[in-house]
């Protein structure tokens, strides 16, 4: 199946923000990891859906508080039982944060079953994204 992004927003608010008055870090990777369980709970249900891991999370430039936050998530590959999800967030058109976060399709019971599923890289963009999931 070819890749598929999915968006989500996120208004900043007082209670998102640190001491500095900028984007929380915890927040922004909790809005992170949502937006990538969007992507994979997309092609799978959610609660056979499980975080292993989140691999590297930048932020590109502080966010202020009424800024809102644009989150583009798809899964860039799969394994046996993982899928891969890229999320990039962007405000005001910038770069704010990216990184990588593995999923694993587990079942009831959260024990890691294969998925079946296959996703196909078209894009130079695409083939450079799933390329650096699979070194992970």
């Amino acid at each position: 199946m070819r890749m598929q992004t999915l968006t989500i927003h996120h208004l900043v608010k007082g209670e998102d923000l640190n001491h500095h008055r900028t984007l929380y870090a915890g927040r922004g990777a909790e809005w992170l990891v949502e937006a990538g369980f969007i992507a994979a709970s997309n092609l799978l249900p959610p609660e056979e859906v499980l975080c292993l891991k989140i691999h590297g999370m930048q932020f590109r430039r502080p966010v202020r508080p009424g800024e809102v936050v644009r989150f583009d998530s798809k899964i860039v590959f799969t394994g046996k039982t993982r899928l891969v999800a890229y999320i990039r967030a962007e405000t005001k058109g910038e770069l704010t944060v990216d990184g990588f976060i593995t999923f694993v399709h587990v079942d009831l019971s959260g024990k890691p079953q294969p998925h079946g599923l296959s996703i196909e890289a078209v894009t130079p963009e695409e083939i450079d994204l799933q390329e650096q999931a699979s070194r992970l």
